[in-house]
């Protein structure tokens, strides 16, 4: 995800390779059949087709509070940029929620999921719900959410459940309760194309602290099981333990990549071992040469899913790269990550292009 660092390829994950099908016959019976086989998996990848999109916070949203709670909640916005996102042949994107907005607000969260869905879908475009996130702000509070910090990426972004988790025994039940209410309520959702269990466990510097709640959460979506496919991204070679669980335990496999063609193709080629379809859930981060013009043909021709960081430019501020900070707030010389200006105009009128005739006809 958006990082003070940057990426590690994922390109060597050896020991989870090695270990996937021994590792499920070490699992219970009742957990190993909760799993999808592979053959599960492929007929998912062919009725669901090339996914290409954006991870998408509408651009008046500093952060997935300011997203999903009532005073805040903003269709105007998010009706136009999806239909931009239409506009040039995306069908997907990759929204977070946050545990806070619906412990506030259970029937009205869902029935604002609902809404969301609705717009999504009636511009030709399916959702990937993100749970739990460990990137970025620790700290969190229901109601007004903070005004960016003009020129810092990501300033008000908020990570769930963050350092609370460490703090108050029982929220591990809150979660519980949250995320199988929002797995039960959509189960059978056609609209949602996969859920992201947990975005990069162990971001921040939680390392193997994040082990237990990531565990537990594919543990809880296998007690709904929907009819969806459960995941959860690789992201950093270094975090072999993590990557292990996450590699074992999701029906698909997800990853992100910020890197080079050469780097990307070294993750490519790795993670296709697994037997199983692939999407990338974030990548294209223009100063490190992750572009659409040499990432996205190539996810095009893998048959890999194509779900890049940021749509339109707006409070999240993620046109400004991961460390380097603009105080004054001004245009950076190169936009880090997004597609459109807050007016719907393009940043680059010639990766629009592409992406077009890249989505035309698929």
């Amino acid at each position: 995800m958006r990082k003070a660092i940057i990426l590690i390829a994922v390109t060597v994950f050896s020991v989870a390779l090695s270990c996937r099908n021994s590792e499920r016959t070490m699992k219970p019976a009742s957990e190993a059949q909760k799993i999808w086989n592979s053959d599960q998996a492929m007929k998912w990848k062919e009725q669901t087709g090339w996914l290409r999109g954006s991870n998408f916070n509408p651009s008046t949203a500093i952060n997935q509070l300011e997203t999903w709670q009532a005073e805040t909640f903003d269709t105007v916005t998010i009706s136009r940029e999806l239909e931009w996102a239409s506009d040039i042949g995306m069908n997907c994107m990759r929204v977070y929620l946050h545990h806070v907005a619906w412990e506030v607000d259970r029937d009205g969260f869902k029935e604002r999921l609902d809404k969301y869905l609705q717009i999504a879908y009636r511009n030709g475009i399916k959702t990937i719900f993100v749970f739990f996130d460990d990137c970025w702000n620790p700290d969190y509070k229901a109601g007004k959410q903070p005004d960016p910090r003009p020129g810092v990426h990501n300033s008000g972004w908020v990570r769930d459940p963050g350092d609370l988790l460490y703090r108050d025994s029982t929220l591990v039940t809150v979660l519980e309760s949250y995320v199988k209410d929002i797995l039960t309520t959509f189960s059978d959702d056609e609209r949602i194309v996969m859920w992201d269990l947990y975005n990069e466990p162990g971001n921040s510097g939680y390392g193997n602290k994040s082990m237990p709640l990531l565990k537990k959460v594919f543990m809880w979506g296998w007690e709904i099981r929907p009819a969806q496919p459960l995941t959860s991204g690789v992201w950093n070679k270094s975090l072999t333990d993590l990557n292990k669980i996450q590699l074992e335990y999701s029906d698909i496999i997800t990853y992100h990549n910020y890197e080079n063609p050469e780097r990307h193709q070294q993750a490519i080629d790795t993670l296709k071992k697994l037997g199983r379809p692939l999407v990338c859930t974030e990548y294209m981060a223009r100063r490190n040469n992750s572009l659409f013009t040499n990432i996205m043909p190539i996810l095009k021709e893998n048959s890999i899913g194509a779900i890049n960081w940021g749509l339109v430019a707006g409070k999240s501020n993620t046109k400004y790269a991961w460390d380097e900070p603009v105080p004054d707030g001004s245009d950076p010389p190169l936009w880090f990550h997004e597609i459109f200006h807050a007016d719907g105009t393009p940043y680059k009128k010639e990766e629009v292009d592409l992406i077009k005739s890249l989505t035309t006809g698929n």
